[in-house]
């Protein structure tokens, strides 16, 4: 249970509070020391996996937790680039038809949450395609990129990037999301 994967994923758990808390009213301080903590739960997402494979130390506790940590923390930071404004602009980060697409985003995790969880109980594993790996690496890379636009207002093409990738991962996400309900609906009754 205490394995070292099983402790950077819980450290990604634990550190959603304290993201939120940097992103609650910011300031250029505060997007920093949250885009440096988002990079570094970015960094233990992608460790905790290839530890766990290299070391032989898979456990059902991580295979259950690594995906819970990962939408508790978009959702975290969606929310809170939608709810909060940048340092100097005085508006949003995430705002207008840009809320579709983190829309989009928040709405595929809960739903293909749900949906392995009813494959599950079906005893039918859904493994993650490759197309689903390229979903979260637009995203990762977008939330991290506004993130950062908060901080950045003098350089808006921190903020087009984000916004930018934060499109294409919610392109992918529909994409990635209906061959997962496609796989699902084959074993509804």
């Amino acid at each position: 249970m205490l394995s070292l994967p099983n402790i950077l994923t819980l450290s990604r758990i634990f550190a959603v509070p304290i993201l939120v808390a940097l992103l609650w009213h910011p300031g250029w301080l505060g997007y920093i020391l949250a885009f440096l903590l988002y990079c570094v739960a970015g960094v233990t997402d992608y460790l905790d996996g290839y530890l766990a494979r290299a070391q032989g130390a898979v456990s059902r506790l991580g295979v259950f937790l690594d995906p819970i940590a990962d939408k508790i923390m978009v959702a975290a930071v969606i929310v809170m680039l939608i709810s909060t404004e940048q340092a100097l602009g005085g508006h949003p980060v995430v705002a207008g038809w840009h809320v579709m697409a983190a829309l989009v985003i928040l709405l595929r995790e809960i739903a293909v949450s749900g949906l392995r969880e009813f494959l599950a109980g079906v005893s039918v594993s859904v493994p993650v395609s490759r197309l689903a790996k390229w979903k979260t690496a637009f995203q990762m890379v977008a939330l991290g990129a506004l993130i950062l636009a908060g901080a950045t207002p003098h350089a808006p093409w921190v903020h087009i990037v984000g916004l930018a990738c934060l499109w294409g991962a919610a392109a992918l996400t529909l994409v990635t999301g209906w061959d997962y309900l496609r796989i699902g609906l084959r074993h509804m009754d």
